[in-house]
This record gives C-alpha cells, structure tokens and sequence, in this order.
C-alpha cells in the first residue's frame, strides 16, 4: 500500500494554514509548508509565515531552514520534503502538505520532476541581458505550466526555469507512476471575500511591524534586489518604506497584485480533476471525506 498524503490547496489567503491545522488536530498529523519563500529565515511577517501560537503544537515542516541569501530549487524540496514525509509515517503520523506554490506541491508527490540540473554561468550571464518581463515572456512561450506558478518579478526563479527548460525541453516531466495514495482538499473562495482578506492581511501586517522587519533585513545586509526577488510584497513594502508610496497605495497595491496571484494559482488548479473542493466553514464534511480516506 502506498502511504497516505493529505494535501491542502487553495488561492493565497483562502485559509489553507488555519484548515490544515485543525486538520492536524484531528487525524495526528504533522504539516509540510510548500512556499517557496517560507523556506527562508527572518522573512516572517511578509511571507505570512504561521507563527508559534498559530500552530497550535502542531509540529511544522520545511520553515526557515535556508538564509535568504541561498538558491532554494524545487529538486531540493523534493529531497527535503520526502524526508519529512519518511519521517512524519514512521512516527505514525498524517503527512499533510499546505503551502500555495503548487509547482513544489507537484514536484514532491512525484507528478512532475525537477531534474538538478547545474548551474550554466554562460546562459545566465545572457539571460541577465533581458528584462524581467523578457524573461517571464520568454518562459510562457517555452513552458506555460511553469509559468503559470512562478512569480512574473522573480528573476532568478525565471531565469533558473529557462536553464532547466535549455537543457531538458521544459521544467515538467511526467512520471509514469505516483508514489503516495493523495487525497487533495481544495478551498474554494469568492473573489470579493478574497479581495477583503488581502486588505485584512496588509493591515495585519503593518500592525504587526512590516516596515520593522524591512528594516532589520536591510540592516543585517541583504540587498533590495533579492527582496525584489524574493516576491511582490516585499516590492512593495520596500516602496512604502521609502516613501514612494502612500499607505492606502500600499493597501491597494497589495490587493490587486495578491489577487493577479490568486487567479494564477486558480488556473494551475483547475488542471488538476482530483482535488475536491470545499468552502472553509464545511469543516464537517471535510473530516468525513479525510476519515473516509484513512478508513480505506
């Protein structure tokens, strides 16, 4: 028998942390974060990392194990992700993987595979000739799917997708055999309750001392441009520290980048005919369908 996943998707803010907790709760389970940016140390606050009472002694996967400053890839979270995994069963545990970067999601259930492909100075060096829009065009002509999860900003994930895609054909290949038994719950939300979340979030986080954070990674030496990097919310939040924007500019910026997002992660869903959905407050039918998953 193949081991027993649960996997919880849905778009950005659509509560996929505070579900997979009280999921874990429920069944014994241990959560796997697949964010592409949680992974890293200090970037708290601006990535939305769960914080210590949100996790509720739930214990937690793949959170700040890298500096900011290190080349995370999705073949790396495959290895790490499978060692937790590994783990999380021999203890006897529900594995349960939350995060919305879909694209690791793929890549540690083994339905796509991120070959390590090394680093090839001389095509980087001509890719770094090309804008960032270049870059992101270039990779939806190559490879939509990929495209379709990775961030528009994100030089060098861009640039790491289109060195994959030199030397393989494209970022995904299909295997020809799943290693896990997966049962994916997916959360589904309007737009305009979405839309009211990102405005929630953004003032959240200011409250919780955003511009400080900012601050502190700048201080400790970590450059603007790897924050630009690292996701728009740090753009952003980089323009309203220094004043270039207003903090209502902030909210509104924050709400329509958020949500240009969401569409993007809805759209890789929706490829995907195994996920069941639900809204958030049908917790009850979401235990049964998880029960009846571990019952079989």
């Amino acid at each position: 028998m193949k081991p027993k996943i649960l996997v919880i998707v849905g778009p950005t803010a659509s509560g996929k942390t505070s579900l997979s907790i009280k999921l874990a709760q429920q069944f014994s389970g241990e959560i796997i974060s697949a964010d592409s940016r949680q992974i890293y140390k200090r970037l708290d606050i601006g990535t939305g990392k769960v914080t210590k009472e949100e996790m509720c002694e739930v214990q937690h996967h793949l959170l700040d194990i890298i500096e900011p400053t290190e080349v995370y890839t999705a073949s790396d979270f495959k290895d790490d992700g499978t060692q937790a995994i590994a783990e999380i069963i021999q203890r006897e545990n529900l594995p349960i993987i939350a995060g919305g970067t879909f694209f690791y999601v793929d890549t540690l259930l083994g339905r796509i595979t991120a070959p390590p492909i090394a680093p090839n100075p001389e095509l980087r060096a001509k890719l770094e000739e090309n804008s960032t829009e270049e870059l992101y065009n270039e990779l939806k002509e190559r490879d939509q799917r990929r495209a379709a999860d990775v961030d528009p900003q994100n030089r060098r994930r861009l640039i790491r997708a289109l060195e994959i895609i030199a030397s393989v054909g494209s970022v995904p290949v299909i295997p020809t055999d799943e290693p896990y038994d997966v049962l994916t719950i997916g959360i589904k939300t309007e737009k305009e309750a979405l839309r009211a979340r990102f405005k929630q979030r953004a003032e959240e986080w200011l409250e919780m001392g955003y511009m400080g954070e900012i601050k502190t990674l700048l201080d400790s030496g970590l450059t603007r441009e790897r924050l630009h990097e690292i996701g728009f919310e740090y753009v952003l939040g980089l323009e309203l520290y220094d004043k270039v924007i207003t903090r209502d500019e902030f909210l509104q910026k924050f709400i329509e980048k958020n949500w240009q997002y969401a569409k993007k992660q809805i759209t890789w869903l929706k490829k995907d005919n195994t996920v069941q959905w639900f809204t958030k407050d049908q917790t009850k039918e979401i235990e049964q369908i998880v029960q009846s998953f571990l019952n079989n």
